[in-house]
């Protein structure tokens, strides 16, 4: 019988592929720069929703207002899943870099026709419409853009520095959201409360569209990845009559191959993204309406929070190429659960620099999370639907933890207990914990469905030459296994008369 494993060719120095240097920095910046696009808007909107309640909602009182406003903030959280699914079908079957142009332009303009929307004065009902729409289409677009983000930078990424370049991400993130909220503050302080009613808060969101402009550039320049590359080639040789319609997703596969990745997806969203928005979104309101601090001091705390956390995020990252990935998960969960309420007995302890240091030490956890989240999500799935998989597991999971700032406003409010925040993030950390334990290492390997990246000619033939090892160990293992298999064989054997003879 013939039989029917297939030959498959040694893997040799030329499949090793060379990532360009320029060209990864390149792919860095442009992803970076959408993202940091993202989260800019996130930190004007929070730092100017009592400015739109008033524009867009003036017949509320100022509780109503600041709900209806911040109503349209999560809006783009029910919209994300959608965006998701679609762009990550589109991503999958025409590639990262086309898609990424288009979600960055659909981010800029919608960021910058907020600041053109009328005021409710100027034009009725149609002013909170319009308002509405617009943050639909953020969100429709933001579906899209940090898994497809992440994956871009990941597969142009060599092997062993995918943690470092994957935490430059999340690094665009924080920029983006430190940048958003000082211009508001920079911007009130210069033009004065009334003007910033009138007109100062549309300026932070026209400076959406150069910043786009910039980002479709640098996009648009960048080529189509490598892994993704690869992929196609190889479709070219095995289905060329089907190749014009891109490659095919299956929803099938990503539930019923990848079932146990998807959870794994799921928790580090879910654990990764409470703790920044209950940091970063929450602690604002926190400090200035439970802790009655003035809402200047509670920016600035938290923007100087940020800056700190600049300065960790690639550390983290760097550390996860040489320790691993999951240790920063499990790390961060453990101390996430262990540090929690002492946290918050610093935060509630009416000295500054107490709070300031109990905020630190959350946002050091929360690096724990973020320095590795860009590196990890895309290493879990094949390349053919990665990001379709990406889209859909990573956006539902933020859509349940952006209800972290309400959820976490309600049970403090209903409850009276100022230490509720904590024992959320508690619970956060179990999941967190589970994730890390379940989870498999990723780095230090190439991502699956494409073969190995190194920065230069000398790492390749270290990278083969591990490989080689790597084959050599797996062969004497399963030459262990067999002859354990042979010695119970022989022992089942001499148990039966028939066979014995």
């Amino acid at each position: 019988m013939k039989s029917r494993i297939k030959a498959v060719k040694p893997i040799a120095l030329k499949d090793v592929t060379i990532i360009d240097d320029s060209k990864l920095r390149k792919a860095i910046t442009a992803a970076s720069l959408g993202n940091a696009m993202e989260w800019f808007d996130f930190g004007v909107y929070g730092f100017v929703a009592y400015a739109l309640g008033q524009v867009f909602f003036p017949g509320a009182d100022p509780g109503v207002q600041m709900i209806a406003a911040l109503a349209t903030f999560s809006v783009p959280f029910l919209i994300r899943p959608l965006g998701g699914l679609f762009f990550g079908t589109l991503g999958d079957k025409y590639g990262r870099q086309k898609i990424l142009s288009i979600t960055i332009i659909i981010m800029s303009i919608s960021t910058f026709c907020i600041g053109l929307i009328p005021s409710y004065a100027s034009i009725g009902i149609w002013a909170p419409i319009l308002l509405l729409l617009a943050k639909m289409a953020q969100g429709f677009s933001v579906g899209g853009e940090y898994t497809g983000a992440s994956i871009f930078v990941a597969e142009y990424s060599p092997d062993r520095k995918r943690g470092f370049m994957g935490s430059w991400l999340d690094f665009g993130s924080i920029a983006g959201f430190v940048l958003g909220a000082g211009l508001v503050v920079l911007i009130s302080a210069m033009v004065g409360e009334k003007d910033f009613l009138d007109w100062g808060w549309r300026l932070p969101f026209f400076l959406a569209l150069p910043l786009g402009i910039i980002g479709l550039y640098l996009r648009h320049a960048l080529e189509e990845t490598p892994a993704f590359q690869q992929h196609v080639e190889k479709l070219e040789q095995g289905d060329r009559e089907g190749l014009h319609s891109g490659p095919r997703v299956s929803f099938k596969e990503i539930a019923t191959k990848h079932w146990r990745n998807l959870l794994i997806c799921v928790g580090l969203v879910i654990s990764t993204n409470v703790t920044y928005y209950m940091l970063l979104t929450y602690m604002p309101s926190y400090l200035s309406h439970n802790l009655h601090y003035s809402e200047d001091h509670g920016v600035l705390i938290i923007i100087a929070i940020m800056l700190g956390m600049l300065f960790v995020q690639p550390v983290m990252g760097l550390l996860s190429d040489r320790f691993g990935r999951r240790p920063f998960v499990i790390i961060g969960s453990i101390a996430l659960m262990a540090l929690a309420i002492p946290c918050f007995a610093l935060i509630n302890s009416d000295v500054i620099g107490l709070i300031f240091l109990g905020l630190l030490i959350l946002a050091i956890i929360l690096n724990c999370f973020t320095g590795v989240m860009a590196s990890t999500l895309p290493a879990m799935f094949p390349t053919h639907i990665r990001y379709s998989a990406l889209a859909s597991s990573f956006n539902i999971s933020v859509l349940v933890a952006g209800l972290t700032p309400t959820l976490a406003a309600w049970l403090v409010e209903s409850s009276g207990n100022l230490y509720m925040p904590a024992y959320y993030l508690m619970v956060v950390a179990l999941i967190g914990l589970a994730t890390g334990i379940f989870m498999k290492e990723t780095a230090n390997r190439p991502l699956k469905g494409a073969t190995p990246s190194a920065s230069d000619i000398t790492e390749a033939r270290e990278i083969l030459q591990e490989h080689h090892d790597n084959i050599e160990q797996k062969i004497d293992d399963i030459n262990e296994q067999i002859a354990e298999l042979e010695k119970k064989k022989e022992n089942l054997v001499n148990q039966h008369p028939t066979i014995n003879e």
